[in-house]
């Protein structure tokens, strides 16, 4: 007897256990400011130190222009252990220190970008994109908001 309504009890089970794990934000858990930007690239193996070097050379000059600037607090470069063919392998991850850091800001941007351009010409970073291009591929873009829960 008890057999048969037993999809009607685990269909019930489910709705009582989803309801009571739904969380409050501000109560459970709260938002914090800053948000990360993550850029995964898929880099030919063989090329991971090249791109990491062009990295170097390109990337960390701008972001610590960026970080002086207040617009970001943070910067992380991650390189995934092993290969997997088709799969992202590096991770460039940017912490904005609120959402208006990443609003556009014509004085500012423009200020920013003459700065980075002076330390890495446009040139250098145009020839340095057309090498990546050889051997990356982007497979996403995203922002991350993290959390922070309540006791």
């Amino acid at each position: 007897m008890f057999i048969k309504y037993l999809p009607a009890i685990s269909a019930a089970l489910l709705l009582v256990s989803a309801t009571a794990a739904s969380a409050d934000m501000y109560k459970d858990y709260t938002p914090d400011t800053g948000i990360w930007s993550e850029t995964v690239v898929e880099v030919d193996p063989n090329h991971v130190d090249d791109y990491l070097v062009g990295l170097k050379a390109s990337q960390v000059p701008a972001l610590e222009i960026m970080k002086k600037h207040g617009l970001i607090d943070n910067y992380i470069f991650m390189v995934k252990d092993g290969y997997n063919a088709g799969a992202p392998n590096v991770i460039i991850a940017t912490h904005y220190v609120n959402a208006a850091a990443m609003e556009p800001d014509q004085a500012r941007d423009q200020a920013i970008e003459k700065e980075i351009y002076a330390v890495f010409s446009k040139e250098k970073g145009e020839a340095a994109v057309a090498g990546y291009e050889k051997y990356r591929k982007f497979v996403e873009i995203n922002n991350w908001r993290t959390i922070t829960f309540t006791k």
